[in-house]
């Protein structure tokens, strides 16, 4: 059997492979992952199922290729938002902007709930999660040495691990209660990023 590594790449199997993709992320989101099958996504895409067993090595490899693609569009915009952010103030001012919008979406809020209950159940998935989450965690740290130079690495990654669990932690309550206080929790944030 070809190693998936080692097979060409071509602008129309590039095409496909993300087509395929982007049909396993809709059938994520309509159905979840019980629903994401060999079928199910290759019936989505108007294609032979043949192409997901050649373009992935068959299921599990879909499932990961559509779990990263789902975490891209959940976690990627959180993320960029605190990185592209000039200073301390403007990156809170924009989570906070930004944390009732992505709860508005639907489609994330979908996606976002299958990533974490297929990582709870799934090691492969689990795993493709926890990579996301590190890499975010460690741009969120980068920015804060940045913005905080004295800072020791250590100290800057531990408070981009509470940011990121802060921000997941107000994503869920607010779910739940969207009369939480997010002003407050954002004004201790701020707090927390202008201490050096």
């Amino acid at each position: 059997m070809t190693n998936l590594v080692d097979r060409p790449s071509s602008p129309r199997g590039d095409r496909r492979r993300e087509q395929l993709v982007e049909a396993g992320v809709a059938v994520l989101c309509e159905s979840g992952w019980p629903a994401v099958t060999t079928r199910a996504v290759a019936e989505r895409a108007a294609t032979n199922p043949g192409l997901i067993h050649y373009h992935f090595g068959g299921l599990p490899g879909l499932h990961a290729a559509v779990a990263a693609r789902a975490g891209e569009l959940v976690i990627g915009p959180v993320a960029a938002a605190f990185v592209d952010a000039l200073g301390r103030r403007q990156a809170v001012a924009t989570m906070r902007e930004l944390l009732p919008h992505t709860l508005d979406d639907e489609r994330a809020m979908r996606l976002a709930v299958e990533l974490i209950a297929g990582a709870t159940r799934d090691p492969a998935l689990g795993e493709v999660l926890r990579g996301q989450l590190r890499q975010v965690r460690t741009e969120i740290g980068e920015q804060l040495g940045r913005l905080h130079p004295a800072w020791p690495p250590a100290r800057a990654g531990g408070v981009a691990t509470l940011v990121t669990a802060l921000i997941d932690g107000l994503v869920l309550h607010y779910m739940v209660d969207p009369e939480l206080p997010l002003d407050d929790a954002f004004a201790v944030l701020g707090d927390l990023l202008e201490e050096s």
